[in-house]
């Protein structure tokens, strides 16, 4: 069996970065390998994923981890991974995304966060699209398996390795109980803001409250993203350095100078009748509330990505999204890229966005610091991959959690769920949406 633990791997202090060579070489698979779930093929430990449907890419090991915190995380991280990208050798003739040298990263919400901000390249890639499957193997030259001149190991049965993957990982249950900010709490915050908003300057702010769970040594996270990838096709599901769910909502994504991203804002729940079902959707396309909430979040996604871009437009009208458990006020915008800037640069223009913020959004951040009083981590903010051309795609950090380790070997998670506040917002209503939101991981932990 592969065994991604004996992989080197390299941590980078940003402040004393020199850029590390390294050689990525991508070869499609023979069609012996056979994958409809890339989600079944998961190491074990520390899994790295970015998959939607039978789409995407994951990640065995790490070569090189960068990891930055602060206000200039972001930015810091998208500099080093250029000049990174700058000296690497890359063979690859597909034109796949996420094919060639990748790095999954995940980042912080907060400027003041403890949580770091990292970047992470596996020592192997293995991705699928449109039923093509392909094999990445990434080497930092001048360590043992990546010497200059290596060539790829061709003589490897990769069908035979990643075979061995498929089987069932541990099950187990586990309860949710209320975080730093308990449900009461919750609601006494949604009623500072409710004022806030009243007097005007605070157009909208979101407002989140989080659960914990106690874990078992033999916790497989494994079997959690199975289950969120199986209840949730239409999510990206993202697991990065213990942050992990299914994302409803692309932050943004860049393939071949072209950018595509989707707001959503504006949430009710599903129903079990298909005729309230229907009901509900045309409903939340007609709230003044709901669709007020997301024009706040349209226009701040075109306004931080017109710099970047030589045009960008979207849909003149948001369409409800079906999700399994939630109808949500979706719109696509897209843009075309200027030379020299890469997904994770936007990525950092974008963070944290209005709708997972607020507008005006300094404001809003300040708000939020100010009511909610704990650290978000890595809740709402970018997860996802870039490529070492600039491409990539990246989620925002949703209906999920992140894992926590203990030296013991017990385990723990924090998850989060939040609701974008405008005037006419109820407390009732908007604790109650949290609930709903907290259901993927909910139902994965079961």
């Amino acid at each position: 069996m592969f065994d991604s633990q004996n992989f080197l791997r390299l941590v980078v202090d940003l402040p004393s970065f020199k850029a590390q060579p390294l050689r990525a070489e991508t070869r499609l698979l023979s069609p012996d390998v056979k994958i409809s779930q890339l989600i079944n093929f998961l190491p074990a430990e520390n899994p790295l994923a970015f998959v939607r449907g039978g789409s995407g890419i994951i990640g065995f090991g790490e070569a090189l981890r960068l990891s930055a915190k602060g206000p200039e995380r972001m930015s810091q991280l998208a500099e080093v991974w250029r000049e990174t990208a700058a000296v690497a050798s890359v063979t690859n003739n597909l034109v796949w995304p996420g094919s060639g040298l990748v790095a999954f990263g995940s980042v912080a919400f907060a400027d003041d966060s403890a949580s770091e901000s990292v970047l992470i390249v596996p020592r192997l890639v293995l991705g699928s699209h449109d039923g093509e499957v392909w094999l990445t193997e990434i080497h930092l030259d001048g360590q043992p398996g990546g010497q200059p001149g290596d060539e790829p190991r061709e003589d490897v049965d990769w069908a035979k390795i990643f075979s061995d993957h498929t089987g069932e990982p541990h099950t187990f249950s586990a309860d949710l109980h209320p975080g730093q900010i308990s449900p009461e709490q919750f609601t006494v915050n949604v009623e500072s803001a409710l004022g806030g908003l009243a007097e005007g300057a605070l157009q909208k702010v979101v407002l989140a409250r989080d659960v914990v769970a106690e874990l078992p040594a033999s916790f497989d996270i494994r079997n959690v993203l199975r289950q969120l990838s199986d209840s949730y096709p239409t999510c990206w599901i993202y697991s990065v350095d213990g942050t992990f769910g299914a994302s409803p909502e692309l932050l943004v994504r860049v393939s071949h100078g072209q950018v595509s991203a989707r707001v959503l804002a504006g949430t009710a729940g599903r129903g079990t009748d298909p005729g309230i079902d229907h009901a509900i959707s045309s409903a939340l396309v007609g709230s003044a509330k709901n669709l007020a909430e997301h024009a706040f979040a349209v226009t701040s996604l075109v306004e931080a990505l017109e710099p970047f871009c030589s045009h960008v437009d979207a849909d003149p009208t948001p369409f409800s999204l079906a999700l399994p458990n939630l109808w949500h006020l979706a719109s696509d915008v897209h843009g075309v890229l200027k030379t020299g800037v890469s997904s994770l640069d936007l990525a950092a223009a974008l963070h944290p966005t209005a709708a997972v913020a607020g507008t005006p959004r300094k404001l809003a951040v300040d708000f939020i610091a100010r009511v909610e009083g704990v650290d978000r981590g890595r809740y709402a903010a970018p997860v996802g991959y870039v490529s070492a051309d600039g491409d990539g795609a990246w989620a925002i950090a949703l209906r999920g959690a992140q894992l926590v380790s203990r030296a013991d070997g017990s385990k723990s998670l924090r998850a989060f769920a939040g609701c974008g506040l405008v005037v006419g917002s109820s407390a009732a209503a908007e604790l109650a949406e949290t609930n709903l939101k907290f259901a993927p991981i909910r139902e994965a932990l079961s």
